[in-house]
């Protein structure tokens, strides 16, 4: 992969490249972490049932042990993370509450004090040294008995048990966490329905999928409404899989199928900002013959709107209606046609730093909302050096050529609130089921063959993630 600086020297700038209230951070998921996955009442989730990541099969119960039945024992462990974390200088931490700990089977009339308890914990380490948790309500962990029991998120009846749960959580943390995320990468219901709503693949009709969505949308929108109830100095967001579709050609055709495309994304986004169904995908659901079952209730609760846009960025994508170039290749989730001016990662991702600025700038002329980039990061096979020390300057390289790219979109005007590297510490993949593909700048000696001690070691991104955050951004420019 080829990096260079020269889009640091664009940025002019007489002043700091980032707010001084920046929040710097990582950025993690339960299901990816934690382990322990039936350790004290835990139910069993959507992930649990997943041995090869969400392009795997998907089982009715485990059948053996997966990489994430221990993760990375993050359960056990976080005092030594979040330390580890503390000393690269985390402002803030992204992870999750896995439903499961709080309600096992998701629809239980009282919640699992243990699992409470946990939470209680971690969020006390993390404040002891000063970084604020950002907390995802529901980051790919349905409780696998609302599965079974009511066909996940296509049942209406789930969107008061997650009210519920949303409200146990608010009222026992709220003096704890001030941030606050309703669904990871909402949006990937359209590609990845079973992990993202507890919907089998060959239930998901379009009918289904986009009913399951409603109830997702009405669910957001009651946590929304129930955390400004129980924390009113607290702000919660949306959290959207970003990533801008690049017309393939300067063909009219092209440029339409981009639009097309984008609003795939913008609909989720327009919904939980603006508070209701933009005209575009109503048009959809007509021409689909797609007739959903909402409420006047429903269009009265979806009026109560998120504080903030958060979302992740990985790579961007390209859209062409030539069938004979639109060829597809599997991305994070989606699929999307290659862009033949970029570089790819190990698992071909397209690398597209200028993009991040592009969407950044692509969200805040829509919706004038403060914007959270809480996942971007570079999945690669590290392998530690004679010393066990992985020298990974690629990831330092990739991490730089983005942040350079979030300073251009400062500087354009956009209010960016923050920036939490995914898979801070090496975690299971969710999209392969991993751990080879490592993100983090600690490395965990874990391996996919479930060997390793579990040892934990600093990578050379490490002390270099420590300078950019102790300089709020400035080394990027050196």
């Amino acid at each position: 992969m080829d990096f260079t600086k020269k889009s640091v020297n664009e940025i002019k700038t007489s002043g700091d490249l980032f707010p001084p209230d920046f929040l710097w951070g990582g950025a993690v998921a339960a299901n990816q972490i934690e382990g322990a996955y039936l350790e004290d009442g835990k139910g069993l989730s959507v992930s649990d049932v997943l041995s090869d990541g969400i392009f795997g099969q998907i089982l009715d119960k485990p059948d053996g042990e997966y990489l994430k039945h221990q993760a990375i024992d993050f359960y056990h462990r976080y005092p030594e993370d979040i330390a580890l974390f503390a000393e690269m200088g985390f402002r803030t931490l992204r992870t999750s509450i896995a439903w499961t700990r709080i309600f096992p089977n998701g629809d239980e009339a009282i919640p699992n004090e243990a699992g409470l308890e946990f939470y209680d914990r971690l969020f006390d380490e993390l404040l002891k040294y000063g970084i604020q948790p950002l907390v995802t309500l529901s980051h790919y962990e349905m409780p696998l008995g609302l599965v079974h029991k009511y066909g996940g998120w296509s049942n209406r009846e789930v969107i008061t048990l997650f009210e519920r749960f949303s409200r146990v959580v608010f009222d026992r943390y709220g003096d704890k966490v001030k941030y606050w995320l309703t669904f990871n990468e909402i949006n990937m219901m359209l590609h990845g329905p079973f992990i993202a709503g507890g919907i089998y693949p060959d239930q998901a009709t379009e009918q289904v999928t986009y009913q399951a969505i409603h109830h997702q949308f009405v669910a957001s929108a009651l946590a929304v409404k129930a955390c400004h109830e129980i924390i009113p100095d607290a702000q919660i967001g949306c959290m959207i899989a970003g990533g801008p579709m690049y017309p393939l050609t300067p063909k009219p055709e092209d440029v339409l199928e981009a639009m097309r495309k984008d609003r795939e994304n913008f609909f989720f986004a327009d919904v939980q900002v603006k508070g209701k169904y933009p005209g575009y995908i109503l048009r959809y659901f007509r021409e689909s013959n797609i007739d959903l079952d909402i409420t006047e209730e429903d269009l009265k609760t979806l009026k109560h709107t998120v504080d903030f846009i958060s979302f992740s960025y990985y790579m961007s994508y390209c859209a062409t209606t030539d069938p004979e170039l639109n060829e597809q290749s599997r991305g994070n989730i989606m699929s999307a046609v290659k862009n033949p001016y970029l570089s790819a990662s190990e698992w071909g991702w397209s690398i597209d730093p200028k993009g991040l600025r592009y969407t950044l700038n692509q969200f805040y002329d829509r919706y004038e909302k403060p914007l959270f980039i809480v996942e971007n990061g570079l999945g690669a096979m590290d392998v530690p050096n004679e010393k066990g020390i992985v020298e990974d300057s690629y990831r330092i390289d990739y991490i730089r050529e983005h942040l350079v790219q979030v300073a251009e979109a400062i500087q354009d005007g956009v209010e960016v609130m923050g920036y939490t590297s995914w898979g801070c510490i090496d975690i299971v993949s969710n999209s392969t089921g991993e751990m080879r593909k490592r993100y983090g700048f600690i490395y965990v000696d874990r391996h996919d063959d479930l060997s390793g001690t579990f040892e934990r070691t600093r990578k050379k991104s490490f002390n270099w993630y420590k300078e950019v955050i102790a300089t709020n951004g400035k080394i990027i420019t050196e």
